[in-house]
């Protein structure tokens, strides 16, 4: 038997015939938080009705009552006992894959990354990041889609219905190999709470941006992100072309916000981030993502100050309540440059935020156990707003940075509000991503190398990095700072050892860019320069394929930020233009309800017919977010736009007029 005969086996085997032995908890990873449960006692047995109908019916009088233990104990029925232990959770190489179809082997391997012990917050429990970013809702729905994936061919497409393998349908070659939607609620029964009852009943889930699609690639992604966005915020800010010297404070260290302290390293800044979780920051420590840990409140703070005076790039982690820290800045009148939050507040109740003055433990066992934990919530952000609202009043820069922050401390009586009722402070992608941009379509371009093998991630750094360099000496003065900016991103990632699980990287692009470089790794596998296929893709968080009006489509101004055409346009338009897979979620960074994502993955093998498809695809899912971001006004998407046409003469975007702002002011007086 070769090395891969056990993965191959387990796979085709799907959900198995007899009932395996229930594994050994494994103490070695950290586990969700016990959920909420707020059925009635006749939803209670549907959601065990539910998840029985996955299995025969002789094996019910045993599933049943250790199902209905977990719904109890844990608030979800995660079907612990079905959780393979014969092999490694990871992205194996594509050919260890049983498979008819090489893009459902991509897509496998996909699955496999975003629920790899090292890549996944809660992998047990079939999380991804933030918090409640799930693949799939049990360890059932996992196996018969895997089963699926390896016995499916490139006529036949994979439904998937919230993490449930809908079925095989008949298809085409060229239709997408897997629809996936995620939380798909009727508008008006999609409230937090009702999330929190059709996920306990096991009939919806929240997929996150890329969790549920089978797209995320570790903290790397964030990192970029947020590399590229502390460059530009001490721009606009600061005024300075570098952060030597510059402070930069804000909170959370697990899932994707630990991303934050390595970027603001690379940029060349000083980040002090604050932790409640002490398995989450030490894992950060142990992975190289933050420098240094310190439980002593002040230690921290003075080794940020000692740091500033020497212009020392490094990260300072304090594993404590954010709400402790801003308030003892502000005690000690300690200048900060920077300052943002990135706690997972679009999930508020359920672990994304800790009360201040109680332990992480105690707030564990207050979140599931009693109705304090709520009124804990929003004392705290209280608090935690009206630190922040003194640093800002001594000189410091705060920006929301997407993940429902503000939002949730308006909602809990903060003062965050403007006297126009808006915001006071900017999200990052108003201010700073959005007009910087997405305006002009660059957004987070990724790819995954199917091999497994370095060698082949290095060589495609070389290709993206000579893609841009050559691009960024002809462009137009507009966007040229944000190819030189991903040029140096690409020259430097690898040394900042950011792989985490699969071998992929990220960068920012635009359209030009995207297809140029994605062109020449079809062409460079075509020629066996690079060993295997490679998946395409991105963060939902783009340029079209997200519309959220407190995060992606924050610098909408006109109407129609509340609105989601554009991201579900995106998922139906990359459908038919050549992507393998695609989805659709409601929720996703800022949370359920305030947003739908659009995403996709895309195989390239080396042949002519990718190529095909990738330029296709890839044009149109940025300039979809242009055209839509154009409409609204945004002078750098119009300036996108029409260069854009010019580039292809099939290209049509309808341009606004612009009103004179003298003439409206006429009307509707005050």
């Amino acid at each position: 038997m070769d090395e891969w005969s056990t993965l191959r086996a387990c796979i085709l085997e799907g959900i198995p015939n007899v009932i395996p032995n229930h594994p050994v908890d494994d103490t070695e990873v950290e586990h969700a938080p016990c959920r909420k449960l707020n059925l009635t006692i006749e939803e209670m047995r549907l959601a065990l009705r539910n998840a029985l109908r996955y299995f025969p019916s002789e094996m019910h009088d045993k599933l049943a009552p250790e199902f209905a233990d977990e719904l109890k104990k844990y608030g979800r029925i995660y079907m612990h006992r079905f959780r393979p232990t014969k092999y490694q959770m990871k992205a194996h190489p594509l050919d260890a894959y049983p498979a008819q179809s090489r893009q459902a082997a991509a897509i496998m391997l996909m699955i496999q990354n975003n629920l790899d012990p090292d890549v996944a917050q809660f992998p047990h429990e079939l999380i991804t990041y933030g918090g409640n970013g799930a693949v799939f809702q049990n360890w059932a729905q996992y196996l018969l889609t895997m089963k699926y994936l390896a016995t499916m061919n490139d006529e036949q497409t994979l439904v998937m219905y919230s993490g449930h393998p809908l079925g095989l349908f008949p298809s085409d070659s060229n239709s997408p190999r897997v629809v996936v939607t995620n939380g798909m609620v009727i508008p008006n029964h999609s409230s937090k709470d009702d999330y929190e009852r059709l996920n306990a009943l096991g009939v919806s889930q929240y997929g996150q941006m890329t969790a549920g699609s089978y797209m995320y690639i570790g903290p790397q992604g964030i990192v970029h992100g947020t590399t590229i966005t502390l460059l530009n915020a001490a721009r606009k800010y600061l005024g300075r072309s570098d952060l030597k010297g510059v402070t930069f404070v804000t909170s959370g260290l697990g899932g994707m916000s630990g991303a934050q302290p390595k970027a603001a390293v690379i940029a060349g800044a000083i980040c002090l981030v604050a932790e409640i979780n002490p398995v989450a920051a030490h894992k950060r420590h142990e992975q190289g993502w933050i420098d240094l840990l310190f439980e002593d409140l002040d230690g921290a703070i003075d080794r940020m100050i000692a740091a500033r005076e020497k212009c020392e790039a490094i990260s300072i982690g304090y594993i404590g309540n954010i709400v402790d820290l801003w308030e003892r800045l502000v005690e000690r009148n300690v200048h900060v440059d920077l300052g943002s939050d990135q706690t997972s507040l679009h999930n508020p109740w359920q672990g994304g935020y800790f009360p201040v003055g109680i332990s992480f433990e105690d707030g564990k066992k207050l979140m599931s156990s009693s109705s304090r934990f709520k009124p804990g919530v929003e004392y705290s952000l209280k608090r935690h707003a009206e630190a922040i609202n003194s640093m800002t009043e001594s000189g410091m820069h705060f920006w929301d940075y997407g993940n429902a922050f503000l939002l949730e401390c308006s909602r809990a009586g903060a003062n965050v509000l403007d006297d126009k009722g808006g915001f006071r402070y900017p999200s990052y992608v108003e201010d700073i991503m959005g007009p910087m941009c997405f305006d002009y379509g660059f957004g987070p371009f990724r790819w995954v190398c199917c091999s497994g093998n370095p060698e082949d991630l290095a060589i495609t750094d070389s290709i993206a990095k000579d893609v841009l360099s050559s691009l960024a000496q002809d462009c137009d003065p507009q966007i040229q700072q944000q190819m030189l900016d991903n040029v140096k991103w690409i020259e430097e990632a690898d040394s900042h050892s950011m792989v985490v699980g699969s071998q992929a990287r990220i960068l920012y692009a635009n359209d030009v860019g995207r297809r140029a470089i994605a062109d020449a790794f079809n062409q460079a596998i075509h020629e066996g320069i690079i060993s295997a296929p490679i998946v395409l893709g991105r963060d939902h968080h783009d340029v079209g394929g997200t519309d959220s009006p407190y995060r992606e489509t924050a610098n909408i101004k006109d109407g129609s930020m509340f609105t989601a055409d554009m991201a579900v346009q995106n998922f139906v338009g990359d459908s038919f233009r050549g992507a393998t897979w695609v989805s659709l979620h409601n929720g996703g960074g800022v949370g359920w309800g305030e947003v739908i994502n659009g995403g996709f993955g895309l195989f390239l093998d080396g042949s002519p017919e990718a190529s095909i498809r990738l330029n296709s695809m890839l044009n149109w899912d940025v300039n979809n977010g242009i055209a839509r971001r154009a409409w609204a006004r945004n002078s750098g998407a119009i300036f996108s736009a029409e260069r854009a046409m010019q580039l292809d003469p099939s290209l049509l975007i309808t341009i606004p007029s612009q009103a004179d702002d003298n003439l409206i002011s006429n009307f509707f007086k005050y």
